[in-house]
């Protein structure tokens, strides 16, 4: 990246933080832009009720469970069973003697509008006003009225946006007609046109668990370090939140969208960063979840539920796959791994299948026809591996052998095309020992999320092996007159770990 633009990025960063208000609703949640091409963005916000979110670690939600026998309300079973959540996770449950129902409580005195990290939501309007920077006059929406239906959210499309450009932003909000509100200002950058040739970085990052934060007054460690690198997007590949534990109903489980997107780390970050998000199965419904699944075990909150909360939570686009361009060496593809797979018990064959026949058409013909040079699939799960034998949850395990075939044999047959995955708890770079496609683990957001495996578990698949939180960089410039990409791991407090270089072939 040249130094000119650094400087450029810079002064739109300080610009970019500033935060003007004369009086409510607010924007506690920040704004986010995303699902960036060379002529469109995303921008999304959420007005709310109060300028910051609640910080209250001592003060949170109390799920307890009723046993179906005895209707005690319990904070874990009293019958000494270790793996009961294991059983109410189980399809037949129905079938089971005692069967454990979630039911959230609140310390006395409190609500979900009080516990740590809540961001009550408020009525008014908002809108987007944008410019490339400089002096060109702006450019603007018209006001939108948000309302509880949709958490006072709101999803602005900008299109006709100029490629290869820094645009500032704008989000205002107000009352009604008359009455000034609350105003963020950001940055974004649109995608090179296809056929520029220009250096282009990005950073990924999956598995924020909010407990395992690392830093008390910021968030996460690492969106202070990644912003840090100026990069050109930013890719989260799943389990951004974690239902399971305390996501019982629709409320809660917007909670844990408040109050993980209202950390100053995050919101910082994502107004001068654009992103790409993808979902898994913690931040779709529960632990290896899948459309058909059944269990009593997350209350009134439903997979159907999840799946909307990720279109009403983050900038998205039409369907939950698709494909970005970023100039003449760059494509990526950003895949759903949840809402069309199959039963994760079926016997694997021809009609098993995570991604869905739709998706796997849309997938190899976007392939074919790019003519990209790196082409890189963003997957929320891993495609090489290697895994832990007890998981059977996505194309690198044995009970997904026939459609991970068919997707590593597809990839392999590409020039210049790379896998980047998220889910597993630790970093690793591998290659698959039969295809020879290469796979990037960008790893956990922090050490206290780490683990799973263990560094000595050095498999045959493996370059790099690391169990540790971080993020993972990826860099497409020009040595020598060539294309080069280049993966680099980095720690949580942003120190390089190992990298590996490609020259385009």
């Amino acid at each position: 990246m040249g130094s000119l633009r650094i400087v450029a990025i810079a002064a739109c960063i300080l610009w970019a933080n500033a935060t003007i208000a004369t009086a409510g609703p607010w924007q506690a949640n920040g704004f986010k832009v995303g699902e960036v091409s060379a002529t469109t963005a995303v921008v999304w916000t959420r007005l709310t009720k109060n300028q910051d979110r609640i910080d209250r670690p001592e003060v949170q939600p109390i799920i307890y469970y009723r046993n179906s026998k005895t209707g005690k309300l319990l904070l874990k079973p009293d019958d000494g069973r270790e793996d009961w959540i294991v059983e109410n996770v189980d399809n037949s449950v129905a079938n089971k003697d005692t069967v454990y129902t979630p039911v959230p409580k609140y310390p006395e005195g409190e609500s979900l509008e009080t516990v740590d990290g809540a961001v009550p939501g408020a009525p008014g309007q908002v809108r987007v006003r944008y410019r490339a920077h400089g002096s060109q006059p702006w450019q603007e929406t018209q006001w939108v009225t948000v309302g509880a239906e949709q958490d006072y959210t709101h999803s602005f499309r900008l299109k006709d946006l100029k490629p290869g450009t820094r645009y500032q932003v704008i989000v205002q909000s107000r009352l009604e007609e008359g009455h000034s509100g609350a105003t963020l200002t950001g940055e974004f950058g649109t995608a090179p046109a296809a056929s520029e040739e220009r250096a282009v970085s990005f950073v990924v990052s999956t598995c924020q668990a909010y407990i395992h934060q690392d830093d008390r007054e910021g968030g996460f460690k690492i969106y202070r370090e990644m912003e840090k690198l100026h990069p050109d997007f930013f890719v989260q590949c799943g389990d951004f939140v974690y239902f399971d534990r305390m996501a019982k109903n629709l409320d809660l489980a917007r909670w844990h969208f408040h109050r993980m997107f209202s950390l100053p780390f995050l919101r910082q970050f994502h107004q001068v960063v654009p992103c790409y998000y993808m979902k898994d199965d913690h931040d779709t419904w529960m632990d290896d979840c899948y459309p058909q699944m059944e269990s009593v075990f997350m209350g009134t909150f439903t997979f159907e539920q999840g799946k909307q909360l990720f279109r009403e939570q983050l900038p998205m686009s039409e369907l939950p796959y698709r494909t970005f361009r970023w100039g003449k060496d760059l494509q990526i593809w950003l895949v759903e791994g949840r809402e069309f797979r199959s039963n994760n018990k079926d016997p694997d064959g021809p009609h098993k299948t995570i991604w869905g026949a739709e998706q796997m058409a849309w997938f190899k013909q976007s392939v074919t026809e790019s003519d990209a040079t790196f082409k890189i699939l963003m997957s929320p799960t891993p495609i090489v591996g290697p895994d832990r034998e007890n998981k059977f949850d996505n194309h690198s395990n044995v009970n997904w052998k026939h459609e991970g075939d068919i997707v590593r044999q597809f990839i392999a047959q590409q020039k210049n095309m790379f896998v980047v995955c998220g889910d597993r708890h630790w970093q690793f770079a591998s290659e698959d020992l039969e295809t020879g496609i290469r796979e990037f683990s960008c790893g956990p957001a922090s050490d206290e999320h780490a683990g799973g495996w263990t560094n000595d578990m050095v498999r045959a698949e493996h370059h790099y092996l690391n169990v540790t939180g971080g993020f993972l960089g990826g860099f497409v410039e020009h040595q020598d007159g060539k294309p080069t990409l280049t993966f680099r791991y980095y720690d949580v407090a942003g120190k390089p770990l190992y990298e590996e270089t490609f020259t385009a072939k």
